[in-house]
Formats: C-alpha cells, structure tokens, sequence
C-alpha cells in the first residue's frame, strides 16, 4: 500500500500552484485518488490555509480515545483488502459501530478504550507505546452547528507518519509526512450536532518514505500537532505572501489568492504602523499581485524583531498577521542581512522537550527551548531534521531568531524511486508556502549529510529547483558531504553549485581525530560562498567529570569547543554555525548503557535542564563575535 496517498497542498512549484489556484477559483475540486473499487469521498483545499491559526476555528483538541492495531485489522479484512475499498466502503474501526443487539458481533469499542492527549505523541503517553511503530486509531467526537453559506475546513498540523482520516465514518482521504500540515474541505460533510473523526495512525519507517528507516532521532507516533475545524465565507482569503522584494528594502511584493470567488474582487491591504494602506483587483483566477511601495519601515533583525499588523480584507472575509520585513542575500563571502553583513551565531535543536518526555506540546515548551537559545547569545537557529511547528516560527519572529527550516531528506533516501521524490518535494513545497511570511526564516534547507552520487545529484537538484521556483527571497542550502584526504577535510559536493551557503557537518574530535590531533587538520573548500558549519560536537554525560582528553565527559566535550573555534575561524569565509546540539535529546540508535541509555548525548543542556561546560564556551565565543559584527 506504500504508492497510496492524497497528496495535500499546493503544487512542487510556483507554476503548478496557479493552475491549482485557478482551479479553486474557478469552483474545480481536485485530489489525487487511488484506484479503488469504490472511489474515496476526497475534497482537499485548493492549498493550505495560509495563517490558520488567524481564521475562525473550533479546536478538536483533548483527549481522544485510541485503539492499538498492530495487525491493521481495523483497515483490512481477513484478504488483506481495504475495507474502505469495498463495495459498502464499511466494515473497519472508522465505522465507531456499536452492537445492534445481544446477538450482534463487534471486536472493537472507542467508548471502551483509554485516552490520550492531542496533541501529543503516543511513545510518551503509555509505557506499552514507548518502543511501539505501526498503527493506533484515534477517535474524537465533537459538536458542530455548520451554517449555509459557510466553507469548513479539518486541518492536522501534523501527524506521524501515515495518516488516513475519516468523518462520520466516510473516508476523507490520506496523507504522508510526519511533519507538515493537510486538511479536508468538509463542507456540506458536517452533521449538525454530533460528528465523530477517527484518524488511523501509522508511525512505521520504511525504506522509500521521508525519511527513510534510518534516521538518528526518536520516531514519536500520532497526532503531534493541533487538529483544528476552520469555517470561512463562501469566498475567502485563502493564501497570501507579504514580503519585501527581492534584495529590496523599499519594495513590498506578493499576493492575495482568493478561494471561491465568481468575479473580480477587491483586495484591501492596511499595514497601519508603516503608512501603507492599498487596494488591487483580483484576475479571473481569483489572484491578486501585490507591489508597493516603502517610505518608512522599521526593518526585522535579531536585534529589534519587529513584527507589523498586517489586514487583509477581501469579499466579506478578513485575516490579520504579524510580519517582519527584511532582506536576506549573499555576496561573496559575505551574508546579508538587510544590507549589512553577519554572523550566523547558531545553535541546532529539535522538536522534542528533554525535560517532559515526548514532543514540544505547546508555546511553552517551545519559548523555553529558545529562550536557551538565546541565553547563548544566538541569534539564530537550525531546526533539524523536519518541518517544525507553525508555532515556532512565529516564536522565533517575536524571539528575534533567524531560522534554518529543513524537511526530512536524510541519509540514505531511495534516490531513484519517483514517488519517494514527489514525497519529498510536497513536504519542502507544505514547508515552504506555511512559513512564507516569516521573517525569521532565512535558509530553506533541502536535506542533511545525503550521499554523494549520479542519482542523488539529480534527485537533490530537482528539490534545489523547487525551492527556488517557491520562493527566490530566501537562501537555499543544505548539510552537504565531506571527505577526507589524509589531514586535508574536502568539501567539493557537487550539490554546492545549486546552493547558496558552503554548510556541512564536521564531527573532528569525535567521530575522527580526537581533541589532542584534531588541530592538524584542515578545509579545503571549493566554493567563493559563505561556510555555515551545521553540525560538530561531542557526546557529554552532564555530572561526569574527567580530564579533557576522557570522553564522555564535560571536560572532553568542552576541550572539544575549544579547539572546534580555533580550526573554523580558520576559515575565511566562516559566517555561521550550529553546534550539535542544544539539548540532550531520545534516540534509539544511542545505546550505551550508562553514557546514553536511548539519548544523544551531545547536548550542551542536559535532560535534567542542567547546563554543560560547553554551554558557557559557546556563549563566550559567541560574545566576542558578536562584537566583530556590530
């Protein structure tokens, strides 16, 4: 069943998106179905809603009922067949069927069944679940009041990894990718009072998915974001990028895409506190381009993250955002950003509370994370190895943190399969058209530490391709492969050519060398562009300590700092890096009884919240840095 999907979203690039726009605009739903017996009942957005969280929605958040199907027998009958690809299109848990009488035969019960919370992963919310991989059905029943008129909308911030969704016991369709966001057009599917949804679940890793089996974190399972009921006028705002041109601080460029619209609309667009107040006309298509004009702005930087109200107001519907406004580009060397050169002072970190066992559940657990971040003195981070929550970014535009936004293409991906790319590249299109508007996003990275070759090359310079056909206002790069050749460390990818940074992983001291010959080596770099150093560090167990030359130890890992910034700033064109990283995190890879128990280790904060000797070396380098750039 692996080629089985509903691929969500706007098109792989900029092009597709304004045939998928006309379509909506003119009234046309689409979706990729599967051929069944019996055809799903699938009516997907004409892409995802641009600012979610700013439309009118009931949350479906809270505890849900769930029930642990390791054999599938709620999806498949005794054949192996789908029951949801048979003639009824009934027989499977997604039913919530409860016995007719004494005499009826019912092997499952929602009513019956333990809770979860939602959102939440499933690994940290039962001891049975904390190894488990394969399939849970989650059930939530909710009231609605749906108005004619009116266009409703089931959207999952994020579920992982497989997720088949139905509503009232009738299938809405599927997805793939456990870290970006999909919905459902449910319009006219809404009960008036009781309504029930059940999401079968399925965290399994298999070879051709993204990311493949092998991956060095925890592979959490479930419903890992917010699951929110949107209702929107019957013709409504339904995406929109507001964003300075291009290398351009005086001119802001975009547009406003309606959805349902019959006729040419007007497009008022307020940013009150820049002066700016103006209207456009949308085309047939229900598009509207944006170019205006800027006299006086307060530009977004790390040091003054200014967000301005933005209204949009169109056809009787209206959404508002807070956006910064900024440039980013290279020359050289040389990152730019709004003009004046920086220093990427960065810190890597992943979705996952070292304190509370489990994913970051809300903005809590996210501003503590940055706040860490920020008590380094960074001004920028890398969220590895996938799409973070939509709540982050938006933390790091009111934090003040220039971001690296990365999509699951890591290791050892099936490079040939065509599927696995399409994967691939709906998941960096999902990224990129949810954090548009976000100006902490400064990097879309297009994967990390892929293996060189033919088929690779082709496979990550269609994504390099996308990336740039979405958006050309961003830099685009990824964790490239280095080699090395006695004490010289190589870094000549080829995939450096379609990038805009020189950003690579180095683990000296580590995984090679170690902190007493580590010195000896040096970098040979092939390019005239910035080097961003994306990973180095060392595993430290907090509260073990030795002498420096002891590994596992704080000492061992501070040493290793040390000596790390006297190889980098080396380099020439040294502008940025984020050490690995900021906190200790869960890995089953990570099996050393006593060192690691199931984490990596590498950290400079520990599952305990306590801080490492590494921390304060970083936040000193960063300080004296810091002052070379101002």
């Amino acid at each position: 069943m692996q080629g089985l999907r509903t691929w969500l979203g706007s098109a792989v690039c900029y092009v597709v998106f304004a045939v998928l726009s006309h379509m909506a605009a003119s009234g046309i739903a689409f979706a990729q179905t599967r051929p069944t017996a019996t055809a799903e009942a699938q009516t997907v957005a004409p892409a995802l809603l641009q600012n979610i969280y700013g439309r009118s929605h009931t949350s479906l958040n809270g505890r849900w009922n769930y029930i642990i199907d390791p054999y599938e027998m709620g999806y498949y009958d005794y054949r192996r067949m789908p029951f949801d690809e048979s003639a009824t299109g009934k027989g499977g848990f997604y039913d919530d069927r409860a016995p007719k009488d004494k005499n009826d035969w019912v092997e499952y019960n929602f009513d019956l069944s333990p809770t979860m919370k939602i959102p939440g992963d499933w690994n940290s919310q039962a001891e049975k679940l904390q190894l488990y991989e394969g399939t849970i059905w989650l059930r939530q029943v909710f009231d609605a009041e749906p108005k004619a008129g009116k266009n409703y909308f089931l959207y999952f911030g994020a579920v992982n990894y497989e997720a088949h969704v139905y509503l009232n016991g009738k299938k809405l369709g599927s997805h793939k990718g456990g870290f970006t966001p999909f919905q459902f057009d449910v319009t006219g599917k809404l009960n008036k009072g009781k309504n029930f949804v059940i999401v079968k679940a399925d965290n399994t890793r298999h070879q051709h998915e993204i990311p493949t089996v092998n991956t060095d974190w925890w592979n959490y399972g479930g419903i890992t974001r917010d699951v929110l009921l949107a209702e929107l006028p019957a013709t409504y705002i339904n995406d929109y990028k507001i964003q300075l041109a291009k290398g351009n601080l005086k001119r802001i460029e975009g547009f406003v895409q309606l959805a349902g619209v019959r006729k040419p609309e007007e497009i008022k667009i307020n940013i009150a506190e820049a002066g700016i107040s103006t209207t456009v006309k949308t085309d047939a298509n229900g598009r509207a381009a944006i170019s205006i004009p800027v006299e006086k702005m307060t530009y977004w930087s790390p040091e003054n993250p200014k967000l301005y109200k933005v209204d949009i107001a169109a056809a009787g519907d209206s959404v508002s955002d807070r956006i910064g406004f900024r440039t980013i580009e290279t020359r050289g060397q040389d990152i730019l950003l709004n003009g004046k050169s920086i220093f990427l002072r960065g810190i890597s970190l992943h979705d996952e509370n070292p304190l509370i066992v489990g994913r970051l559940r809300g903005q809590a657990d996210m501003r503590m994370m940055l706040q860490w971040a920020k008590e380094l003195n960074s001004n920028y981070v890398r969220l590895a190895h996938y799409p973070h929550s939509e709540e982050m970014l938006r933390l790091a535009d009111e934090m003040g943190l220039l971001v690296w936004a990365e999509v699951p293409v890591y290791w050892t991906i099936s490079w040939t399969n065509p599927d696995t790319y399409q994967n691939a590249s709906q998941q960096l299109t999902d990224l990129m058209l949810r954090d548009k508007n976000r100006a902490s996003v400064i990097i879309w990275s297009i994967g990390n530490e892929t293996p060189v070759s033919d088929a690779r090359n082709v496979f990550m310079g269609k994504l390099a391709a996308t990336a740039r056909n979405n958006d050309d206002t961003r830099l685009v790069a990824a964790a490239l492969e280095v080699h090395r050749e006695g004490h010289d460390v190589i870094v000549e990818d080829p995939l450096a050519d379609k990038l805009d940074l020189v950003s690579f992983n180095e683990y000296a001291g580590w995984y090679w060398s170690n902190t007493k010959e580590m010195l000896d080596y040096r970098f040979k770099i092939k390019y005239n562009k910035p080097v961003v150093i994306t990973e180095f560090g060392a595993d430290a167990l907090a509260g073990y300590h030795a002498d420096g030359d002891t590994r596992w130890s704080e000492e061992y890992q501070d040493v290793l700092y040390q000596k790390q910034f006297k190889m980098l700033t080396a380099m020439p064109g040294l502008r940025g890096m984020t050490p690995w990283i900021l906190v200790d995190f869960r890995s089953p890879r990570r099996q050393h009884p006593y060192f690691q128990d199931f984490w990596n280790r590498k950290g400079l904060i520990s599952d305990s919240g306590k801080k490492k000797k590494a921390f304060f070396t970083l936040k000193n380098f960063y300080d004296d840095v810091q002052k070379k750039y101002q």
